[in-house]
């Protein structure tokens, strides 16, 4: 590990568990407030307790949903030796298992954790990366699943439910004891109800700023397990005009759409760029035979996913 990765790392892991704790502290205050501690304290564990019974049953759905297929050695011998190389690099005990998703814009994500993963990438990826940023958007989403961001993430979203629940429960009893308080018989702590007002709107930047946050984290483990991390700039040079394009030319032919860096799940592409060159390639053997990869091979096409407007998928 080079200098400099390291001091990516270090920032990277000091600011995520600043965040995290930062939201931990604004919902035990939010649910106390409003259930006491004992039955916040329950709440919490068993909302917790969830993450760890329910991500199998939830990447079934979600892969039903999206009408993922699996994708083996027959049909993309390359891809799939890069992405068993990438896991022992990057020490996953398991291969995660790779899915195509039959759709046009251009994306790639995880699921699960270090002893049982998928990795899914659209068409619209295949259709426009190379090998070498393939390579680099597969070392990308292993980073995420080593690190055990999806975890994190999920944790982070329960805290962020648990103080939107909390408002809710808090602006409802003000609302039911409305005529005592113009009465004068029951006293509110103002203070505690603007706090339950704001912080499901602060939970979400902080959130956001999470998301971030791993997101670099996961870059620098890309450019460490392939060594390359020109290859990763290149995929998300592809990947910032081929996604802004897509949107631009729907909502706002022939402008660009101004998007505040604080309500951004990822990193601005610049900002990103910038780290991953401060990033010297380091001795990593460079992951083989991906460049000039024949996306042809896979079977791509297929029935996209389609969601009904309530949001249940058919």
């Amino acid at each position: 590990m080079t200098a400099a990765s390291a001091r990516h790392r270090l920032l990277n892991l000091v600011q995520s568990a600043l965040l995290l704790g930062l939201m931990a502290a604004l919902a035990w205050v939010s649910v106390t407030v409003i259930l006491g501690p004992g039955t916040g304290l329950l709440v919490a564990l068993g909302m917790v307790a969830g993450l760890f019974l329910a991500p199998d049953l939830s990447r079934r759905m979600l892969l039903s949903a999206y009408r993922a297929q699996r994708l083996t050695g027959r049909e993309a011998p390359g891809l799939v030796a890069a992405l068993a190389e990438l896991a022992r690099r990057a020490g996953l005990p398991r291969t995660p298992a790779l899915y195509r998703v039959p759709s046009r814009l251009p994306n790639a994500f995880a699921m699960g954790s270090p002893e049982d993963s998928t990795i899914c990438v659209t068409d619209g990826l295949f259709e426009i990366l190379d090998g070498r940023e393939l390579a680099s958007v597969l070392a990308h989403e292993i980073g995420h699943i080593a690190h055990r961001d999806l975890w994190i993430m999920g944790l982070a979203d329960v805290m962020s439910r648990l103080v939107s629940l909390a408002s809710w429960m808090g602006q409802l009893l003000v609302l039911v004891n409305l005529p005592l308080v113009m009465a004068g018989m029951v006293h509110v702590p103002w203070p505690v109800v603007v706090l339950l007002i704001f912080a499901p709107t602060l939970m979400a930047l902080v959130q956001l700023g999470l998301s971030r946050t791993r997101e670099y984290d996961a870059d620098r483990a890309a450019a460490e397990l392939t060594g390359d991390p020109e290859g990763l700039v290149r995929a998300l040079v592809k990947l910032e005009r081929r996604v802004g394009r897509f949107w631009e030319e729907i909502l706002l032919p022939g402008r660009r759409i101004p998007e505040p860096s604080l309500l951004r799940t990822h990193p601005p592409t610049e900002s990103r760029i910038r780290r991953l060159r401060d990033l010297v390639a380091g001795r990593t053997t460079p992951i083989p035979a991906l460049v000039g990869y024949p996306t042809a091979r896979i079977p791509l096409g297929g029935t996209p996913p389609r969601f009904h407007r309530l949001g249940l998928y058919w």
